[in-house]
């Protein structure tokens, strides 16, 4: 017989590869249906691919908030935020540099940054309210239809790149081709994945949910530092997957939109419906979350936004420095409870070396991009 603790951790590892199965799955019949409908590559990664990366999260925060795990249910979104800002894309640029197309930098980002601020603003009470869950998927409902009705847009300026491709090259692939065998797509198979990968989905989910529960209350860690790490980094294995395997392609826009697009996902659909589902109790928010997590969710977004503009690339150490930025949020959470006694020294070499050093970072890189663009009009 396997021990408690052994067992909770089998659990974990079945239920993050059920994850990953039916994300793929979910995924592939989403993709299948979006190019049946001939839907951008960008628009598919900010809504489509988007929305089937984040089904492991939804499944799980859902769960655990009707079990009533508040803490897991918010620190998985929170967690998966920062784990696709600084993992995904990190792993993402350091495989293949990602060029940024101008719209997300005027449009998506800005609107991720507005509601990742949004966000923390509804949790500084200590709860987001059922009425802040119905204002996040309010939002999602506009944006999302935004999104569609911008298509078109998107649609031509695809079909200008692959024609300027076409007359430099001499021919290339089309920007959908995502392996996936569009000449054979039909409609039944994709309808298929998308209800096989859903029900792996609800499966995985209910396991993995009783392994981190169980692992928590085992090691005497908070649930909130749980979901913040080895939940959030297993429901992210989907996004890391696909964003991987657009980068390996060359597909930068599906490999960024589909982290903008997962974040946008995870706290407009999924913390939102979990904050209408808990009702007039509202969705409990950890103390630890409000002061320490939820800002550094915003301020990995924002520090992101000037990477997009400078060059419109993502560049290799760009994305190293995500890595180790992310490295560094880790230690944090396990430091406490290891070292108890490394925390403050940790922290301090954190605020005091760290952050002013990544600002000084974008602040000069910036600068240099920005003298370059005038000199370039002048």
């Amino acid at each position: 017989m396997l021990s408690p603790a052994v067992l909770s951790v089998v659990e974990i590892v079945v239920g993050i590869l059920l994850l990953f199965g039916g994300g793929e799955l979910f995924v592939q019949g989403s993709v299948a249906l979006a190019l049946l409908l001939g839907i951008p590559q960008l628009v598919i990664g900010l809504t489509v691919v988007a929305l089937g990366t984040s089904t492991p999260e939804l499944f799980v925060s859902l769960l655990s908030t009707l079990q009533g795990s508040d803490d897991l249910a918010v620190s998985n979104v929170v967690g998966s935020n920062i784990f696709n800002m600084m993992v995904v894309l990190g792993c993402s640029a350091v495989i293949l540099p990602l060029r940024v197309q101008s719209r997300l930098v005027r449009r998506d980002v800005p609107i991720l940054l507005a509601v990742s601020m949004a966000v923390w603003g509804m949790a500084s009470a200590g709860r987001v309210t059922w009425q802040a869950g119905v204002a996040l998927l309010v939002a999602l409902v506009i944006n999302t239809i935004w999104e569609i009705r911008t298509s078109r847009e998107a649609k031509i300026s695809e079909a200008a790149d692959s024609q300027g491709g076409l007359s430099k090259e001499g021919g290339s692939e089309g920007d959908n081709d995502l392996d996936l065998g569009e000449s054979d797509i039909s409609l039944k198979p994709a309808l298929i994945k998308l209800v096989a990968g859903l029900a792996v989905l609800i499966w995985g989910s209910q396991i993995l949910v009783k392994g981190a529960t169980a692992i928590a209350l085992g090691l005497g860690v908070s649930q909130t530092v749980i979901g913040l790490t080895i939940v959030s980094a297993g429901t992210s294995m989907p996004e890391l997957v696909t964003s991987i395997v657009a980068a390996l392609r060359g597909k930068g826009d599906l490999a960024i939109g589909n982290v903008v697009g997962s974040n946008l996902m995870n706290q407009m659909l999924i913390l939102g419906s979990c904050a209408f589902l808990s009702g007039s109790r509202g969705l409990t928010v950890d103390p630890t979350m409000i002061q320490r997590d939820l800002p550094i969710m915003v301020a990995t977004t924002l520090a992101c936004l000037p990477i997009f503009w400078t060059g419109g690339v993502i560049t290799r150490r760009e994305g190293g420095i995500l890595l180790g930025l992310y490295g560094l949020f880790l230690l944090e959470q396990v430091v406490p409870y290891v070292q108890p006694e490394l925390s403050a020294p940790l922290q301090w070499f954190t605020l005091l070396v760290v952050v002013p050093a990544v600002v000084l970072l974008l602040v000069v890189q910036s600068a240099g991009y920005w003298r370059s663009e005038k000199r370039l009009r002048a």
